[in-house]
């Protein structure tokens, strides 16, 4: 097995690391495997069965290292149980394979073992310095002497007993909060403690196999604040598509703080995921594909929108509609663009619409422009647009429209897109809507 401890700091009065923080820690490690257990002031995680898939044993212990520092975690150890990991990240000694186990574990401080605490007066006088003076005093003495637990330990930590864990579940939603070191004034200096909270998401978000469309930041004033500045502020940041990248999270949330006025100082932060949806995994592939190097145009797109404005970058979206005026519409990139698909269209597109339709000349029934046209396919009827209302009050009017379409050829101007409309008197009038290239 391959077993690894995170140790994090005790709090700044010298007080074990709070519940909240290790479950923090401990929800951001259930992206790696779901055996994760905590332990008194450690993270414990068996990540055997995960090395391949994050590339082997010192990519996931490089990537475990680096995002277990931004959590917080000031020690980390390896080894082939939990307890021996743990022994060992209290000494300071990270791998526990460089040796082996008994010979390492028989050099450490006896006080690095828990159930020594209740007994190290005694063990000291009878000459124990290490866990190598323990062990070698007589087992028989050692279990009539003092509790079981002693024994009991020593044996765990050397793998001579099994071991036994309340394994973390998943929550079923992220809440996370953190209080910060010192009261913020500026906004943007707030995404340094958002980071870590969005770091925990992600990790709760690859144990889902999902992705956010949305998230909320949430920051608290201190308690000094004045009464017109409330008990806080909060934040949505939303995604056109799910993503659990930490980094497009940050740069996302930079933009969005460097508009925000903090009305007091903030000494504390919620990180809630509101919108989460299933997200497609990728497959691994043994070569490196170029096209997924740097930004995707989505991020790119989410970025600039969350900085010049959700309403100043706007996107093509196809709508259910058959009227060519309306087959289309431009939304913030920020919203999500509808997952259901627009059913194929049959009858041919113009390359280019004109703003709005240009009424021809007929002669003989027959339309005129630049000359008379040739109608060379059609019609397509159009019919619909009954239940659209355009303008407000007196100028309202409905988008209902009565149209047969046509592919005609113009000497001088090319291959048009027209329309025949229907009248209300049996008249009919002809429209170019469309050009050809």
């Amino acid at each position: 097995m391959l077993w690894a401890a995170l140790l994090l700091p005790p709090g700044p009065d010298g007080t074990p690391p709070s519940d909240e923080a290790l479950r923090g820690v401990a929800t951001w490690a259930l992206q790696f495997t779901p055996r994760v257990a905590t332990s008194e002031e450690a993270v414990l995680l068996e990540v055997e069965a995960s090395t391949r898939l994050f590339g082997g044993k010192r990519a996931l212990r490089d990537r475990v290292v680096q995002e277990g520092a931004d959590q917080g975690v000031t020690t980390l150890a390896w080894a082939t149980n939990s307890l021996a990991a743990h022994l060992l990240a209290r000494a300071g000694i990270e791998n526990g394979f460089k040796r082996p186990l008994e010979e390492l574990l028989d050099a450490l401080p006896m006080k690095v073992l828990t159930a020594v605490a209740p007994h190290e007066g005694i063990l000291s006088r009878l000459g124990c310095r290490t866990l190598g003076d323990v062990r070698r005093l007589p087992r028989g003495g050692v279990s009539r002497r003092f509790d079981k637990e002693l024994l009991g330990a020593l044996d765990r930590a050397y793998g001579m007993l099994p071991e036994a864990h309340v394994w973390v579940e998943l929550p079923d939603t992220f809440d996370a909060r953190l209080e910060l070191m010192s009261r913020v004034e500026m906004a943007p200096a707030l995404l340094f403690g958002a980071r870590r909270l969005l770091l925990q998401m992600c990790g709760w978000l690859a144990a889902r196999h999902s992705g956010i469309t949305a998230f909320t930041l949430k920051w608290a004033h201190d308690v000094m604040r004045s009464k017109e500045a409330g008990e806080g502020g909060e934040i949505t940041i939303r995604t056109a598509e799910p993503s659990r990248n930490l980094e497009h999270l940050c740069r996302l949330l930079a933009e969005h703080l460097a508009r925000v006025e903090l009305k007091a100082p903030a000494g504390e932060l919620w990180l809630s995921a509101t919108e989460v949806v299933s997200l497609d995994e990728k497959s691994l592939s043994l070569l490196p594909d170029p096209s997924e190097k740097g930004e995707s145009l989505q991020m790119v797109l989410e970025r600039i929108a969350a900085r010049l404005g959700p309403d100043r970058v706007l996107r093509p979206v196809l709508t259910e509609d058959h009227r060519l005026e309306w087959m289309q519409m431009w939304q913030p990139v920020p919203l999500p663009v509808p997952r259901k698909g627009t059913e194929p269209i049959t009858m041919p597109q113009p390359t280019w619409v004109l703003p709005q339709p240009l009424k021809l000349a007929t002669r003989g029934h027959r339309p005129l422009y630049q000359g008379a046209l040739h109608l060379l396919t059609g019609p397509h009827r159009v019919e619909g647009g009954w239940w659209h209302r355009l303008g407000e009050g007196a100028d309202a009017r409905t988008g209902h429209v009565q149209r047969d379409y046509w592919v005609a050829l113009s000497e001088h101007a090319g291959v048009l897109w027209v329309y025949q409309e229907r009248l209300a008197s049996d008249e009919t009038a002809w429209y170019l809507h469309g050009i050809f290239a």
